[in-house]
C-alpha cells in the first residue's frame, strides 16, 4: 500500500512531545516525513534527553501511525535530542537597583586578614576621587565600619522618602554608612541565627534612603556562609573583590571565597585578589622589605586561579592605627600608603569598568534547591 505524507502528518499531530505538552507537529519537533510505499521515516528532535523519553517517542509514532494510517506501516524514527543550552558564565541579565550603579562585594576567606580595612579604604579613596560611595556592614557579628569611620556613636535617623520611612546613612568622609553596630550597643554580642541576621540585612539593603550612589561597596563576613547566600540573593553584585594575605593558611580560604563566587549556582565576576600585609618595610630602613607572611602569594593564587591581581598594600603599622582612630590611612595625602591605595582602587575600577562592557548585569542569584549550599569543588 502506498500511504501519503499528509496522513502521516495527521497522525502525528496527535502526539504529544514528551515533557513539552504541545503536539510533534505544533511543537516543530518534527524536522522530516519522507514516505517510500509503506515506508516511513520521521525525523524528530525533542529536548528531554533521558532513554525513557526517547523510547516512548519512538513507540508513540510507531502505534499512532499503526493505528491511525496503516497496520503495516514499516515506520523508522530518526530522534536527536538537543538539551537546553546553559547559560554563559555570567550572561544572567538582572534589573539594577535605582540609584546604586555598582554594588561591591569585599571578601575573605579567612577572618583578620584587614578585609574591613580595605572595603574602608578602598570606599574613602573612591570618594577622593570624586565617585558617589556607600558601605554596607554586612559582618552582622563583627561590624567594623562604625569605629573605622569615627562614628561608632551615631545613629540613623528616619527620613520620609516618597511617602516610605526609610533609614538615613550616617556619612562621615564622603562616605555613607549603614552597620548593624549602629543598632547595638559596643558590648553587646548579636547572637542571631542566619534567618534572623538576614531579615536585618534586608532591612538595612531596601528600607535605607541611599540616594545615588556610584560604588556600594558590601563588606562581607569572613568564609562563605549563609549571610554570603543572603546578600547575594538580595542584591545584584557587579562584582567581588577577595582579601587574603600572602601565608598559605589564608591562601586556602581564599581560593574557597573565589571558588564561592564562581560557582554555577551564584556566579559573580571575580574583580580581583587584594594581597594585605604583602610585606613590612621599617621607616628607619625605607629601602627594605620583609615579606614576614611570604612572598607574591596572592599573586600566584591570582594567576593560578586566572582572576585579576589588584595589588598589595604593605604591612605598615600606621594603616593600623588609622583603622582605630577612625580615619583610615587612604585619607592621607603625599604618602606612600596614599599612593598605594589609590594604585589599587584605580585597579578596582578599572576592573569594574571592563567587567561592564563585557558583561551583563549580574542578577540577584535565585537558589531553589541545596545546590546552592553545597560544597564546592575546585
Amino acid at each position: 500500500m502506498k500511504l501519503n505524507k499528509q496522513d502521516i502528518l495527521k497522525a502525528l499531530e496527535t502526539i504529544t512531545v514528551p515533557g513539552e505538552g504541545q503536539n510533534m507537529i505544533e511543537s516543530g519537533a518534527v524536522k522530516n516525513v519522507n514516505v517510500f510505499g509503506d515506508e516511513v521515516i520521521v525525523d524528530i528532535t525533542i529536548k528531554n534527553p533521558s532513554l525513557q523519553a526517547k523510547k516512548r517517542t519512538e513507540v508513540d509514532i510507531l502505534k499512532t501511525i499503526h493505528d491511525e494510517v496503516y497496520q503495516k506501516a514499516k515506520v523508522k524514527t530518526n530522534i536527536t535530542v538537543e538539551a537546553p543550552a546553559k547559560p554563559k558564565s555570567n550572561t544572567i541579565k538582572g534589573k539594577p537597583i535605582p540609584g546604586i550603579t555598582n554594588i561591591i562585594a569585599v571578601a575573605s576567606g579567612k577572618g583578620g586578614v584587614g578585609k574591613s580595612t580595605m572595603t574602608a579604604n578602598l570606599a574613602v579613596t573612591l570618594a577622593k576621587m570624586g565617585f558617589k560611595v556607600g558601605v554596607l556592614d554586612a559582618d552582622i557579628y563583627g561590624p567594623s565600619m562604625p569605629i573605622m569611620f569615627d562614628v561608632a556613636n551615631e545613629k540613623p535617623l528616619a527620613v520620609n522618602v516618597d511617602g516610605k520611612s526609610k533609614m538615613k546613612p550616617i556619612e562621615n568622609y564622603g562616605v555613607k554608612i549603614l552597620s548593624i553596630g549602629f543598632f547595638t550597643q559596643p558590648n553587646q554580642a548579636v547572637v542571631w541565627r542566619g534567618p534572623m541576621a538576614a531579615k536585618a540585612l534586608n532591612q538595612m539593603i531596601f528600607d535605607a534612603a541611599w540616594d545615588t550612589l556610584d560604588f556600594l561597596l558590601v563588606d562581607l563576613p569572613p568564609g562563605t556562609g549563609d549571610i554570603h547566600l543572603s546578600i547575594m540573593q538580595s542584591l545584584p553584585i557587579t562584582g567581588a573583590v577577595v582579601v587574603s594575605t600572602p601565608q598559605n593558611v589564608a591562601l586556602a580560604d581564599a581560593q574557597k571565597g573565589v571558588a564561592m563566587f564562581q560557582q554555577e549556582s551564584i556566579n559573580v565576576p571575580v574583580l580581583g585578589i587584594v594581597e594585605n600585609m604583602a610585606y613590612f618595610t621599617p621607616a628607619e630602613l625605607p629601602e627594605n622589605k620583609y615579606f614576614i607572611f611570604g612572598k607574591d602569594g596572592a599573586k600566584n593564587l591570582a594567576e593560578d586561579l586566572k582572576v585579576p591581581f589588584l595589588g598589595g598594600i604593605p604591612l605598615v603599622q600606621s594603616i593600623r592605627e588609622a583603622g582605630d582612630a577612625g580615619r583610615p590611612a587612604g585619607l592621607q595625602t603625599g604618602t606612600p600608603l596614599e599612593e598605594a591605595f589609590e594604585a589599587l582602587t584605580k585597579k578596582v575600577v578599572e576592573e569594574v569598568v571592563r567587567r561592564n562592557e563585557d558583561l551583563p548585569p549580574t542578577e540577584a542569584i535565585k537558589i531553589t534547591t541545596m545546590a546552592g549550599c553545597s560544597a564546592v569543588k575546585k
